[in-house]
């Protein structure tokens, strides 16, 4: 498709994802860098599950393009990957391996390549192991703190399941991911509001994480209903689904300015990206509901674009201001995937006038 006949949301996209290449990727290690300007010590700390929203952000770039560039770049940055995590993709997080699992999915889904399918497939063996009855249950969040159990092993958890059932049809993977769900909405999800809590038993004293409020955790449960309604036409997962969206509105969004909140470096840089991500598969699987989802990730892409980009097209971590000195790799997916989003949404009509 030439450039004059594509959307300006398509055109921004594809220059975020340029500009994300030219300023992260470090072609000498075969991954991107997590910090710029990097000082020589950015990459000292391995963020494996940094690595694998890149990969999962390139297949973004690559369902758009259909290149072959593309999709060398998305091998390329797959096998970094897994060589600077000890030549494996196994993990002591949970949770990681699960967002490694969920971008593999879906390079297998574009590409065809096979390898990336059993590399998913490997690391659900590993996965599953997280399920234990501390806390009467669920998924914990690492190998080495096994009575901590909170939505984000969960909820990924039970999305990979439902696409890994539909994927090979075996029973036993659906009943994995209605079992982890009922998990998760029974114990971390307000039964009042529909608002996702973190987690519950992180300091070993049986108590729910109230005060930790993250985008992340309503993005991840929000996407679980969607993937079990998929897989059973049940309407009671889009409504979960539906009722934590508005929650999400509720608890974060702020009133006066429409915008999703500034959650912080390191790992919150990812969370509004994640909630984004699952925000557009919302809108899609039920266009009649999508003109508010529509409207808020509108509104936050309109400011990130206009206020949240440097000349250089580094990206802030609040979507409203200047960009930080220091931008990490986690806060620079999330604003790719919030223009790729824009950019799928218009692709989809879901941008037109109504």
């Amino acid at each position: 498709m030439a450039m004059a006949a594509q959307g300006i949301w398509t055109e921004r996209a594809a220059v975020a994802q340029e500009d994300f290449r030219r300023l992260f990727w470090n072609e000498q290690r075969g991954v991107m860098d997590q910090v710029v300007p990097c000082n020589g010590t950015c990459n000292d700390h391995w963020i494996y599950w940094w690595h694998a929203h890149v990969v999962d952000v390139l297949v973004d770039s690559l369902e758009r393009t259909k290149s072959e560039e593309d999709e060398a770049l998305l091998e390329r940055a797959f096998r970094g990957a897994k060589k600077w995590n000890g030549d494996t993709l196994l993990h002591n997080y949970y949770d990681d391996m699960e967002w490694m699992a969920l971008a593999l999915l879906r390079a297998y889904s574009t590409t065809g390549k096979s390898f990336y399918k059993e590399g998913a497939l490997e690391l659900w063996e590993d996965i599953k192991t997280a399920w234990n009855d501390h806390m009467g249950g669920g998924m914990a969040w690492k190998k080495d703190q096994l009575d901590y159990k909170n939505t984000p092993a969960n909820a990924p958890a039970s999305i990979l399941a439902a696409r890994i059932y539909q994927l090979n049809r075996r029973e036993e993977d659906l009943e994995w991911a209605k079992r982890i769900y009922q998990f998760n909405k029974e114990r971390l999800v307000d039964p009042e509001t529909g608002f996702v809590w973190d987690g519950m038993n992180r300091l070993g004293d049986g108590k729910i994480d109230y005060d930790w409020k993250y985008t992340y955790c309503q993005g991840v449960f929000i996407g679980a209903g969607i993937e079990l309604y998929n897989c059973t036409g049940e309407e009671s997962y889009l409504i979960d689904a539906q009722r934590t969206a508005g929650a999400t509105v509720q608890e974060l969004v702020d009133p006066e300015t429409g915008m999703l909140p500034r959650e912080g470096n390191d790992d919150c840089g990812l969370f509004k990206g994640i909630l984004i991500r699952y925000l557009v598969n919302l809108i899609r699987i039920q266009p009649d509901l999508s003109l508010p989802w529509v409207n808020l990730i509108r509104h936050n892409a309109g400011s990130l674009w206009e206020r949240g980009r440097s000349e250089a097209g580094l990206f802030s971590l609040s979507w409203a201001g200047e960009p930080e000195p220091e931008v990490q790799l986690s806060g620079q997916l999330s604003g790719v995937m919030l223009l790729e989003a824009m950019a799928e949404l218009e692709r989809d009509g879901f941008l037109a006038p109504r």
